[in-house]
């Protein structure tokens, strides 16, 4: 038997969604919003410095999700932090058509391309 949390479906894109096609202009979601998830409805590449603006530890937890301009999990020797991570560039990496990535970002950015981005708490 499923339990029916809205706390649990908040976090996982339950709270809208937002098509883009626009290489010139950076999406945000609501105040107080992430973007959960994001679906390359073609392949898509994202702008190398605010494509992915990633919600790092926002709770002080010290979380990290993949993003550009900066490194997830890249601490140079914390084990603890992690290490190897790198920045997302348009050079590196190619979400391609049908694929999503999960995570927590403040705004999206295309290079090119077009994506659906699921919003979330």
């Amino acid at each position: 038997m499923g339990i029916n949390s809205t706390e649990v479906a908040y976090g996982f894109g339950q709270l809208g969604s937002v098509f883009t096609t626009d290489a010139s202009a950076s999406i945000t979601p609501p105040t107080g919003k992430v973007f959960v998830a994001v679906m390359a409805v073609t392949d898509c590449t994202f702008d190398n410095t605010t494509g992915l603006v990633a919600d790092n530890d926002s709770a002080g937890a010290g979380l990290e999700y993949i993003g550009t301009g900066t490194a997830a999990h890249d601490s140079g020797g914390n084990a603890s932090s992690g290490t190897g991570g790198e920045a997302i560039t348009s050079s590196n990496f190619t979400l391609e058509s049908g694929s999503t990535i999960y995570g927590r970002w403040t705004s999206i950015n295309l290079a090119g391309g077009s994506v659906i981005a699921y919003i979330g708490d």
